[in-house]
């Protein structure tokens, strides 16, 4: 599957493109034939309508779709998408592009409609595509689009497919594409290298517990990305019940979203040094699961006591997250579906993340709005700190209570970092129902954001 733009040609059929507001003002310059035809179809400029107008000969002469109005574009990101999949194939130029105040975000709305997830099943791929207008930089939109369909890959496919082992062999296979550096450290050298809750978590599962470790670039700021790669969670010994297990194969959507990011910065070839880890990990139940109430060490130092199994990612992102720390990058930044507090206080649609700096929380905000890619800022509020201090041991990876679920995970992150521009994206990975551009199903947050905050957050 290849998400690209079509080639410039005579050939291809012109496409205007029209909101609510424009509609009947453009239909009024029409000749009276147009007119006529437009109003035979019934055509409105609703958001996904879309009409093919003849020539004398039969043939096509030009395209037009609806945009839809106001409400159609305060509700969804992806007007162009809709517009993609309702066309029949074919290959389209804008007619109109300077319209459209958004056309970068929207022509990749175009491209991420012709996505299909199709390892298991042929699924016919959106046969209409569009020719990059002037003045649009198209290579950098089919990167972004290419990055995107990689992380949604990974988290649609099942666990069967995507254990520990297949996620390294994804990440490897992405060095190998971009020449980055790769090192995996397995098992039981866990233990030996000072990994133990990474260990700990993944020592139940078939597949051995592993660490990811990839280097790309020698030049510039240094970035660090960490990843959540729990493959499946079935919730350990605090065993999930079923209705809750069924998403787990979406558990490294952390790891499959910072390789996406990754993919983009690697090809676009951004003038910094990157850095992913990513410990990846089945939490499994075995004889040798671990145990609520065990107390693990961590390779910071710090003890954690174990009040339930099922809050695993946290422990294995506090190992990578120290590891990380200890080269003191410019920037590190973990992602993770990690609470089911951050879906309830803002839902499967935002990317809830916590910044330790302002400047670099204004710059996803900011960012966020120009690629339509929501992201929401939350507190790391201290006077919730003693939630998570449970009096045996140095830490408490699920504090009782219910209360500010994903506050306190990510206070419990921090303490583990030593680094003042440190940032925690808690995300879904999920979209729940289809929207254009976003088939139910795995999908990427934040990293768009990211990605274009960059430049700022590191002074690229």
């Amino acid at each position: 599957m290849t998400l690209t733009f079509a080639p410039k040609s005579q050939a291809a059929t012109p496409l205007t493109l029209l909101t609510d507001a424009d509609y009947d003002g453009w239909l009024a310059a029409q000749t009276p034939e147009v007119q006529s035809w437009l109003g035979a179809l019934g055509f409105t400029a609703k958001l996904g309508a879309t009409a093919l107008v003849p020539d004398a000969n039969g043939g096509v002469r030009f395209a037009v779709a609806g945009l839809g109005g106001a409400k159609a574009k305060t509700r969804g990101r992806f007007g162009l998408a809709a517009v993609a999949a309702a066309l029949p194939a074919g290959d389209y130029t804008l007619a109109n592009p300077a319209d459209i105040s958004d056309l970068d975000t929207q022509l990749l709305g175009w491209l991420l409609a012709g996505y299909r997830f199709d390892r298991y099943k042929n699924q016919a791929s959106g046969g209409a595509r569009v020719v990059c207008p002037d003045g649009i930089d198209g290579a950098r939109l089919e990167v972004i689009a290419a990055g995107e369909a990689l992380t949604r890959d990974l988290i649609n496919t099942p666990a069967s497919d995507m254990g520990p082992m297949a996620l390294e062999a994804a990440a490897q296979d992405l060095a190998k594409t971009h020449g980055a550096q790769f090192e995996t450290i397995l098992g039981d050298d866990l233990l030996a290298q000072n990994f133990p809750m990474i260990h700990t978590v993944g020592r139940a599962a078939d597949q051995a517990p592993r660490l990811l470790d990839m280097r790309w670039g020698t030049d510039g700021p240094k970035l660090t990305l960490v990843g959540k790669g729990v493959c499946f969670d079935t919730g350990g010994l605090n065993l999930k019940p079923g209705a809750s297990m069924g998403l787990m194969k979406k558990d490294m959507g952390g790891a499959a979203t910072v390789l996406g990011l990754a993919h983009m910065i690697m090809a676009l070839k951004l003038p910094l040094q990157l850095r992913v880890l990513i410990p990846a990990v089945e939490n499994a139940v075995s004889s040798n699961a671990f145990r609520p109430g065990d107390i693990l060490q961590s390779r910071k130092g710090l003890t954690v006591e174990v009040n339930n199994t099922d809050a695993e990612g946290r422990l294995v992102l506090a190992d990578a997250l120290a590891y990380g720390c200890e080269e003191n990058p410019d920037q590190i930044i973990s992602m993770a579906t990690l609470t089911g507090a951050a879906r309830v206080a803002v839902g499967p649609d935002l990317a809830p993340f916590y910044a330790q700096n302002d400047a670099t929380a204004a710059a996803l905000n900011t960012a966020a709005d120009q690629v339509a890619d929501p992201v929401w800022r939350m507190p790391f509020w201290d006077p919730y700190e003693k939630m998570i201090e449970p009096g045996i041991a140095d830490l408490d990876n699920a504090p009782s209570g219910g209360f500010a679920g994903s506050i306190t995970a990510a206070l419990f992150l921090r303490r583990f970092v030593d680094n003042p521009q440190y940032t925690h994206f808690d995300i879904y990975g999920w979209n729940p129902s289809a929207a254009p551009a976003r088939p139910k199903g795995g999908v990427g947050m934040g990293a768009r954001a990211i990605l274009a905050a960059l430049p700022e957050i590191l002074d690229l």
